[in-house]
C-alpha cells in the first residue's frame, strides 16, 4: 500500500522471522552436509574412471595392437621386402591380382633381394561363377615369361553353385606341365552351415582334380580352417595357410604354403603384396607341379 508518497513498512511477526532464519540455517546446514556426503562418491567416480581407462587401453592393445606388432617389428638380418621374414625357409613367393595394378615384371624379376629371391607366383584367375580377374591373362603369361613357377587360384563364393564355379575356372585357366596345382581360396562361409559347405567344397575339389589330374590346394586362414575345414576329408589336400604377423605357424598339422604378410613391398609393384613361403626346398616345390615325376 502507498500513502502520501511513502512506503508503508509492514513488520513481520517475530515468529515468522525466526521461522525464516531457521529455514535458512537448515538449508545451509543441508548444503554443508551434502558437500561432505559427496566427497566419497566423487572420489569413487574418479577411481572408476581411471580403472575404465586402464581397461580400455589394455583391451585396445591386446586386440588391436599386439596382433599386429610383428608387422612393424625390425630384427637385424631378417628384414626383406619391408617386413620381418620368418626364419628357416628358403623358397619365397607372392600372390597377385588386379589389386596390385599393372606390374613391371622385368623390374620384379631383376631387382629382387638376393637373400630372399621370389621363386613362385600365384595369380588370381576367377571369382564365383562369372567373374574373371581383369589382370589374370597378363599376369599369368608374364609370370611364365620371366621364369617364375606359376599357379592360379579361384576365390570361392559360397552362395554360387560349386560346380558352376569349378566349370568357370576350368574355362578360364589352362594349366600346363610345370605349373602349380589350382588353388581354392575359401574365406567366407556364407549362409551355409559347416556340413553343407563341406559338401559344396568337395564338389568343386573333385571336379577340378578330375579335370587337371592333380589334387587342388586349399587356401584359408588359420581361424577359418579350424572353424569350417576341420573335417578329415580336407586333410588329403595341400594346405596354404594365411597367418599374419607371427614368428611361426601356430597350425600343428601339415601345411604346404604360408602367407605370412599382406604388406610386402616388391620391386615392380606399386601396391602392397602378399608374401608367402613354401614349406620345403625348391626341388620339393618343382616336384609338386603338374606333370612332375
Amino acid at each position: 500500500m502507498i500513502e502520501k508518497g511513502k512506503r508503508k513498512v509492514t513488520k513481520r511477526p517475530k515468529s515468522a522471522t525466526r521461522a525464516t532464519n531457521s529455514g535458512r540455517k537448515s538449508r545451509q546446514t543441508s548444503r554443508k552436509k551434502g558437500r561432505k556426503g559427496h566427497l566419497l562418491p566423487h572420489t569413487l567416480v574418479r577411481f572408476l574412471q581411471i580403472v575404465v581407462t586402464v581397461l580400455f587401453f589394455t583391451g585396445f592393445y591386446y586386440y588391436f595392437v599386439r596382433p599386429y606388432a610383428y608387422r612393424w617389428r625390425y630384427i637385424p638380418g631378417r628384414e626383406g621386402y619391408g617386413v620381418c621374414m620368418p626364419m628357416g625357409y628358403e623358397v619365397h613367393g607372392i600372390d597377385v591380382s588386379h589389386y596390385q595394378g599393372k606390374i613391371n615384371w622385368n623390374e620384379l624379376s631383376s631387382q629382387q633381394l638376393e637373400k630372399y629371391p621370389i621363386r613362385f607366383v600365384f595369380v588370381k584367375a576367377t571369382e564365383g561363377g562369372t567373374h574373371s580377374d581383369a589382370n589374370f591373362t597378363n599376369n599369368f603369361d608374364s609370370a611364365h615369361k620371366y621364369g617364375f613357377i606359376c599357379g592360379a587360384y579361384h576365390f570361392y563364393n559360397p552362395n554360387t553353385p560349386a560346380l558352376k564355379q569349378a566349370d568357370f575356372f576350368i574355362s578360364k585357366v589352362k594349366l600346363k606341365a610345370g605349373d602349380l596345382p589350382p588353388v581354392l581360396d575359401i574365406e567366407k562361409s556364407g549362409i551355409k552351415d559347416k556340413k553343407e559347405l563341406t559338401l559344396a567344397l568337395k564338389l568343386w575339389l573333385d571336379r577340378i582334380e578330375t579335370h587337371y589330374g592333380v589334387k587342388p590346394i586349399i587356401y584359408a586362414s588359420y581361424k577359418f580352417k579350424a572353424a569350417y575345414l576341420n573335417d578329415p576329408v580336407f586333410k588329403r589336400y595341400p594346405y596354404w595357410i594365411a597367418h599374419y604377423y607371427v614368428d611361426s605357424v601356430a597350425y600343428k598339422q601339415n601345411w604346404t604354403f604360408w602367407q605370412h604378410t599382406d604388406i610386402a613391398t616388391i620391386p615392380g609393384i606399386d601396391e602392397d603384396v602378399d608374401l608367402n613361403i613354401f614349406n620345403g626346398s625348391l626341388n620339393d616345390l618343382k616336384e609338386m607341379t603338374i606333370g612332375a615325376e
